[in-house]
């Protein structure tokens, strides 16, 4: 496989926030190499462990917040304002990097509970000393809920006739700005492979709100990367989600000074993981759970990257990935979400 010349680009001098703690691991999963049939069927797998990323438990949405959070200091903010489910990953990082920036924090949370139990990443935001705000679903095949669209301008107008000054982060702080921090993951992983000797083939993620995809094609484009972009999805939305991968590359591209272009076929994301909707796992997902926490002692979560290493493991066991590659699996977090009662269910079986 020919590797890609990297693109030149004149990086701006952007702020950063520090919430990384210096480059996440990347090391192999040996059992779960043997388990598929070992060297002669199934390919090495090497794992990035970006669930390690950050304070309060970690994630992908740490490298992301490192440049937003720096934008809304900048600003003179004093609080951050966002959105997710109960049990989202992003709201509980915000949470986290508003306490370390010492800034006020209020999320904006969808749940069909007026009262959703205090567990997984709901009972973090509140140890966090984040201000919840619970708001119902909205209605059905409407792609941006009105009840949070109200609440969010609520809490930005409160804030502001206190004398505050709130700063908007949407979901999943998926913004060109926080494209920017897998840009930055992707030239971290190259020097970490170049390190070990090791030539990958294929990135598999989980495929979310597609922050972090537009930032590993943009990444892998702009640092002449030689393995290829999969993203498994986790929630319907294409061909929508694609394009807004491609929109905000574009534009993270443009803040690096870059004109690189980013198309459509260039986002490779699989469909077939996303079963019954997003946060709701399936019986491979669930598989894919139990497998590398016996294999490699590696914790998954249900709604992220079970989905994304079960793509992996249909792909492996099909066939498509031959055994003499090697494949990188990013490990986006989410580990909070195990420690629900819906997950402890699922832990029986």
């Amino acid at each position: 496989m020919s590797r890609p010349t990297p693109a030149d680009f004149t990086r701006a001098p952007l702020p950063r926030f520090p919430l990384l703690l210096g480059p996440t691991p990347l090391h192999e999963l040996p059992g779960l190499r043997a388990a598929l049939g070992g060297p002669t069927r199934c390919p090495r797998i090497l794992v990035k462990r970006d669930d390690l990323a950050g304070p309060a438990l970690g994630g992908n949405k740490a490298r992301k917040l490192e440049y937003v959070v720096a934008d809304a200091q900048a600003q003179g903010a004093t609080h951050l304002v966002t959105v997710g489910a109960t049990q989202s990953n992003h709201a509980r990082m915000t949470a986290a990097a508003a306490r370390l920036a010492g800034l006020g924090c209020v999320l904006v949370l969808e749940s069909p509970s007026e009262s959703p139990a205090r567990e997984g990443n709901l009972l973090l935001d509140r140890l966090l000393g984040a201000e919840v705000v619970i708001v119902a679903p909205g209605p059905p095949g409407v792609a941006e809920n009105p009840n949070e669209a109200a609440a969010i301008a609520a809490a930005m107008e409160r804030i502001a006739a206190e004398g505050g000054r709130p700063y908007h982060i949407p979901v999943g702080a998926s913004v060109p700005l926080g494209v920017l921090g897998y840009v930055d993951a992707v030239a971290e992983l190259e020097a970490q492979l170049a390190a070990a000797g090791a030539e990958a083939t294929r990135l598999y993620f989980a495929a979310g709100s597609r922050g972090t995809q537009a930032g590993i094609v943009l990444g892998a484009r702009l640092h002449g990367a030689g393995w290829t972009p999969h993203g498994v999805a986790v929630s319907p939305g294409d061909p929508e989600k694609t394009a807004r991968a491609v929109a905000l590359a574009e534009a993270a591209a443009e803040l690096l000074g870059s004109d690189v272009g980013i198309a459509p076929e260039d986002v490779i994301t699989h469909q077939e993981m996303i079963g019954a909707g997003y946060a709701i796992p399936t019986d491979e997902s669930r598989a894919a759970l139990r497998l590398l926490a016996r294999t490699d002692a590696l914790l998954l979560d249900p709604v992220y990257t079970a989905k994304a290493m079960a793509g992996l493991l249909r792909h492996i066991r099909d066939g498509h990935i031959a055994p003499d590659e090697t494949v990188i699996f990013l490990h986006t977090g989410g580990v909070p979400a195990l420690f629900t009662a819906a997950m402890a269910a699922e832990g029986q079986h």
